[in-house]
């Protein structure tokens, strides 16, 4: 019984912490997203850990003179981002051209959950509105080569990757240890023994793996997201003090440091 109620409760965080990453247009579009939130347990997320021997890439050092992200927080400092053009050639496309167009600078960071994750990218500041490079909506797909564990930039959706735009988030997440991943795969999500490591090691948020699109890993300035979540929240998790984009630009890699994992930076 005890057990159960582990499970359940921990199924309700699940639940009400994917509704927060839903992204939409309008208000009926999103009143529906806060439905279809919570149901990343469908089919399409069950399926994404089949493959028990899946490589992980998300730890994938870039190499000198690739694109790379740089997202400077105003009064925090820049947070550098590895992208995978060949597992999320569509994100990554977006996300650069919308970069291109100056289209982050100014904007905030408007739901921040401890523990969970940093989401921003929506020019309105309500997490109603954005759009891609495609004109409105688009579908960014999946990759089980990359997950969220804690540092992966990932497209926020309001029910189906289908619906990516130009809302991301960065996740911080907690560590899962054994039990804690087994109240987990007992809820059905499916997660590969590679991830399962990563995730007890760096943590992250498992059971979005499958339902939302992976483009980028921070790699240096993890640390900031880290203190970026810390910051006090008000109503729907928006920072009582805007924490602004001051903005956010595809640069080349120029050989500096590489730091995936918070123990880095100690």
């Amino acid at each position: 019984m005890q057990k159960l109620r582990r499970f359940a409760a921990l199924a309700a965080g699940i639940a009400l912490m994917t509704a927060c990453l839903t992204a939409c247009g309008d208000d009926d579009k999103g009143s529906k997203a806060a439905d279809s939130g919570s149901s990343v347990s469908d089919s399409a997320a069950q399926e994404s850990g089949d493959s028990q021997n899946a490589e992980i890439v998300n730890f994938t050092p870039p190499q000198e003179g690739e694109d790379i992200l740089v997202l400077t927080i105003k009064d925090k400092g820049d947070v550098k981002i590895k992208l995978f053009p060949k597992e999320a050639e569509k994100g990554v496309e977006n996300i650069k051209g919308l970069c291109d167009k100056n289209y982050y600078d100014g904007i905030i960071f408007h739901r921040i959950i401890k523990d969970f994750m940093i989401q921003g990218g929506d020019p309105t500041g309500t997490g109603m509105g954005g759009e891609s490079i495609f004109g409105d909506k688009f579908d960014g797909g999946v990759s089980d080569k990359l997950i969220n564990c804690a540092g992966a930039v990932v497209y926020a959706n309001s029910g189906s990757t289908a619906t990516d735009g130009s809302q991301f988030y960065i996740v911080t997440g907690t560590k899962y240890d054994d039990a804690a991943m087994k109240q987990i795969t007992d809820g059905g999500y499916k997660v590969s023994d590679a991830a399962k490591k990563i995730y007890a090691e760096d943590g992250g948020a498992p059971w979005l793996d499958g339902g939302y699109t992976v483009f980028g890993q921070v790699f240096d300035g993890l640390d900031i997201v880290f203190d970026v979540q810390n910051v006090e929240t008000g109503e729907a998790d928006k920072p009582l003090k805007d924490v602004v984009i001051e903005k956010m630009r595809v640069e080349k890699y120029d050989g500096g440091d590489v730091k995936f994992h918070m123990s880095d930076y100690s």
